[in-house]
């Protein structure tokens, strides 16, 4: 008996976090408690839909801005021809994972750096597409094809904040779930070496394939979420490099390869996110500066380095002969992390 509680406890642990979560608007949680966590699903979303290209299936794809954009241009669309939201959420889901399919093709014959330089030109285009092309009649919000959201501005706050918990426990749930299926097992031997897993009998181009479909769509349901919140628009925010960046902060903070790195890493992201507003003018400078520095400092993210500091403790071994600082570990796991 004492097994199988231990077995599900952590099931059960995450069901009553999850109920907590959802029962916050009810009980009166302060507004501003609801938008930061918003912002903490929707990132989480995202985040863990890129470790799960770039940690688990070797694909440093640098095009999130791609897919959220598409899906909420979709969804902007679809509310104008009279569509309910909530179904413009799912088809943009649908329509982002469509044009993963569609490109993938051409990049996944690139490798490397030129595999992610491929990926990372792919939401400017869509940006300058946007600019110079109107989808629907209507006022404009910003530049190009800029719209405002129809049907969305009496949604209460609360609805919004389900929707978000909503995506950001389904990527958790995903994610653990993929990780755990003969799909994962096939994704970790091609990110350790795709040639040496093609041999061995696994179908390496399909594998890549449904990971970039499932990010595709996961990603793009999640940035039609924020864009319902947000209630407009426009392709310079749409297809921004804000949203590689967030992606990147989020995963590499907290661990990329890891499953709960994204997790830790978005949590940072979000108080880094709205502490940084009034610094938008350098407030990518800044983020790409802390990037830089947390993979020169710690390339393990901080849930990789907390693992480590266990297996010490747990080895009797928490520094190395002739360490005498907690630096001095870091700076020993960091060139073993290059060797």
């Amino acid at each position: 008996m004492g097994i199988v509680i231990r077995r599900y406890t952590p099931l059960i642990a995450l069901g009553m976090v999850i109920a907590i979560l959802a029962a916050l608007p009810a009980l009166g949680a302060p507004k501003t408690w609801l938008l930061y966590l918003i912002y903490f699903y929707i990132f989480l979303a995202a985040a863990n839909m890129w470790n799960l290209l770039a940690g688990f299936s070797g694909l440093l794809a640098l095009c999130p801005a791609a897919f959220i954009g598409l899906a909420g241009y979709t969804m902007t669309i679809l509310t104008w021809l009279q569509v309910p939201y909530y179904v413009g959420l799912l088809a943009g889901g649908v329509v982002a994972a469509l044009f993963s399919i569609l490109i993938s093709p051409s990049v996944f014959r690139m490798r490397g750096i030129y595999f992610a330089i491929g990926t990372l030109v792919v939401p400017e285009v869509l940006r300058l597409v946007f600019l110079r092309w109107r989808p629907v009649g209507g006022q404009l919000q910003g530049g190009g094809a800029g719209y405002m959201v129809k049907g969305v501005s009496g949604i209460p706050m609360q609805q919004t904040y389900w929707l978000g918990l909503a995506v950001g426990v389904a990527s958790v749930l995903l994610i653990a779930f993929i990780l755990r299926s003969k799909f994962g097992f096939g994704l970790a031997a091609i990110r350790d070496n795709d040639v040496s897993a093609a041999s061995s009998g696994i179908d390496v181009f399909r594998l890549k394939l449904y990971s970039f479909i499932i990010a595709a769509f996961m990603t793009g349901v999640a940035g039609a979420i924020f864009f319902t919140y947000q209630g407009y628009i426009e392709p310079n925010s749409a297809f921004n490099i804000r949203w590689l960046m967030i992606v990147l902060l989020a995963t590499v903070i907290g661990g990329k390869g890891i499953e709960e790195g994204p997790l830790v890493g978005t949590i940072i992201v979000v108080i880094l996110h709205f502490q940084l507003a009034r610094y938008a003018d350098i407030s990518l400078l800044i983020q790409g500066t802390i990037l830089v520095v947390i993979m020169l400092a710690v390339p393990q993210g901080i849930t990789g380095l907390v693992r480590d500091l266990r297996r010490a403790v747990a080895g009797r071994a928490l520094l190395p002969t002739g360490n005498t600082s907690i630096f001095s570990f870091i700076l020993s796991r960091r060139r073993k992390s290059h060797e």
